[in-house]
């Protein structure tokens, strides 16, 4: 008689592969199998959805005192004699001086700002680094009338950051860099003057 070779027991509950029962999911007539990922290339485009908040909040007080005592004494006065100098006598009074000065300055700031940046842009696959990882680059520019909205977004992002409908979030992007300006009328409207800048430069008072 012949006995057939003994096999070592499998620890998985499923045991050995090739005598696995078949899962549900394989045998469903309504699976379908998940998409492969998506293979980005140079110059592809992708979405990014910017989502951006800073606040920053800022305290300082400053209080100085000086005090200084000085003793003068006069030993000779001067007249002038043509274009000269010369010793002249001391017609009365003390010639010696008592001089006693205080300084003190107290200042007190708070500053507090708050800046939300929302928008969406197209970018562009620039660059593809020796490790995967994508360089993008956007740029969006509208005008209306004198009125212009230009938005520039730069940074690197990894591929499986890249969401199924080919979308990234800001927060995702290494070396990040935004840069959103506007021109016209009412950019004219709410920003400083010359004057207020310079104000809020030199502080004078």
């Amino acid at each position: 008689m012949f006995s057939s070779p003994a096999q070592a027991q499998s620890s998985s509950l499923f045991g050995a592969p090739d005598n696995r029962p078949a899962l549900t999911i394989l045998d469903s007539w309504t699976y379908l199998q998940p998409d492969p990922p998506k293979q980005i290339r140079m110059h592809d485009p992708i979405t990014v959805i910017v989502s951006e908040s800073s606040q920053v909040v800022t305290e300082a007080d400053l209080q100085r005192r000086k005090r200084s005592n000085s003793d003068v004494l006069l030993k000779n006065w001067l007249e002038f004699d043509g274009l000269s100098l010369k010793k002249a006598p001391q017609a009365g009074g003390d010639p010696q001086a008592t001089l006693n000065i205080t300084n003190q300055t107290q200042a007190q700031a708070d500053l507090e700002t708050a800046a939300v940046i929302k928008f969406t842009l197209t970018a562009e696959v620039v660059d593809i680094r020796p490790n995967g990882n994508l360089v993008i680059e956007a740029h969006k520019k509208i005008r209306n009338n004198n009125e212009i909205w230009e938005q520039s977004l730069s940074g690197v992002i990894r591929p499986q950051d890249v969401l199924p409908n080919n979308t990234v979030l800001s927060d995702k992007i290494m070396e990040l860099s935004i840069d959103k300006r506007e021109t016209g009328h009412i950019r004219d409207s709410y920003k400083r003057g010359w004057f207020t800048r310079w104000l809020d430069t030199y502080k004078p008072f």
